[in-house]
């Protein structure tokens, strides 16, 4: 299933909406929903701030496929911006030390089993599968 949502931090809480049917639908077991939803919204959030080459829609995609949900977020007439890039959180730096960022990003990547990014004619694609039956931080971490 396929939705767009307006390219505003204020979207969310549909987002939020729109993966509890998800999980409804697809007879998905509840504890699952946090850590997909922390995902989404990890994601959401860094296109709404950081690629703002429209304002918009994004469209959030959501598949069951087997014991993984495959989640895709299309961000459209923007330029490049590939999440999957971004530098590893300095997590092991005391608080004070580590640079303000990265953190929801670098968690989603261990929370995951797999993330992609595609780019292509000014729309920019992130994907991420996550295994329903690990729903915490137990992913397999990226594979590309």
């Amino acid at each position: 299933m396929e939705k767009k949502f307006p390219k505003e931090m204020g979207s969310l809480t549909s987002v939020f909406e729109y993966i509890d049917e998800f999980m409804f639908l697809n007879r998905i077991n509840h504890s699952a929903t946090y850590a997909l939803q922390f995902i989404v919204e990890e994601l959401f959030t860094n296109l709404v701030k950081y690629n703002r080459g429209s304002q918009n829609e994004i469209a959030v995609s959501l598949e069951k496929v087997g014991d993984s949900a495959v989640v895709q977020l299309t961000d459209f007439d923007v330029d490049e911006f590939d999440l999957t890039k971004l530098p590893e959180a300095s997590v092991d730096e005391p608080l004070r030390r580590r640079p303000v960022g990265g953190l929801g990003v670098h968690l989603v990547r261990k929370m995951v089993d797999d993330m992609r990014y595609e780019y292509s004619n000014r729309v920019s694609k992130i994907m991420v599968t996550k295994n329903l039956k690990s729903p915490g931080v137990q992913g397999h971490g990226q594979k590309q």
